[in-house]
């Protein structure tokens, strides 16, 4: 079974609210990436969101977007990504879900893409800028035949009809913007906000979803956690990781300071 699959299958079962993290590949440093997934494993993060560095990532905040030009000046590429990936594919048994722009993949080659995926060990993708008619036409059917997720986003300002038709037509989980707007650390989430989750909480999807986008503190991860199956941090811990200069066993100390929870070993 796909290990996305499995991670929310358990946590219907059990009700524990899952935790997800995202960084940057090659930042701070070039050679970082196993140490980092494997540190984020132990200290019982639930998932990783392996991000993929692009000159023009659209979606995202000051942060991240910094973050991604110091992993291209370092020397990240997407073959070396996966290189560094299969390197500890057998030390990882939580799901890694890689995370990129249209541009990248198409360039590398999007079966090729799946087929690498598969083969370093990630379970699912994410691509910000797909448009979903072609993720149905084109990499949806590739994507199926490598048992690859391909997860979608929604918005507070996606259609109803629209995200049934996103759960219909996906699996594994859906990732749920809280916002319009670009990624970023958010200090709370208005009323607006929690009422845009508990909406989409009351929809009863078929996919699990998570929330991601502004989650830094005990409020917001709290707020996320209350309604849906889990949250997602990018922006916070991608700034702890280039503070701890690189130490993710110091980020996290950091990170799970900052949520005001418990720090945990596996």
């Amino acid at each position: 079974m796909n290990k996305i699959n499995k991670l929310f299958e358990e946590q219907k079962k059990t009700g524990r609210k899952l935790l997800s993290l995202y960084f940057c590949a090659g930042c701070p440093t070039l050679e970082g990436t196993g140490n980092v997934i494997k540190t984020l494993q132990r200290r019982g993060i639930d998932m990783i969101e392996v991000g993929i560095p692009f000159s023009d990532p659209l979606a995202d905040g000051p942060v991240i977007q910094t973050a991604g030009t110091i992993a291209l000046k370092n020397g990240m590429t997407l073959t070396r990504l996966f290189e560094q990936l299969r390197e500890i594919k057998d030390e990882v048994t939580i799901p890694l879900v890689m995370m990129g722009y249209l541009n990248v993949i198409m360039h590398y080659g999007i079966e090729r893409f799946c087929q690498s995926c598969v083969e370093c060990g990630a379970s699912g993708a994410i691509i910000p800028d797909l448009p979903f008619n072609d993720y149905l036409e084109i990499v949806k059917p590739i994507a199926d035949r490598y048992d690859l997720r391909i997860i979608m986003m929604i918005t507070p300002e996606t259609s109803e009809e629209r995200i049934r038709f996103i759960d219909d037509h996906t699996d594994g989980f859906i990732y749920m913007v809280s916002s319009a707007s670009i990624t970023g650390a958010q200090k709370s989430f208005d009323e607006a906000k929690q009422e845009y989750f508990r909406h989409i909480n009351s929809m009863n999807l078929r996919n699990p979803r998570m929330i991601g986008f502004g989650i830094s503190n005990k409020q917001t991860l709290e707020s996320a956690q209350q309604n849906a199956a889990g949250a997602i941090i990018g922006s916070k811990f991608v700034t702890l990781l280039s503070e701890a200069q690189g130490d993710a066993d110091k980020a996290m100390d950091d990170l799970y300071e900052a949520l005001e929870v418990m720090n945990v070993e596996r």
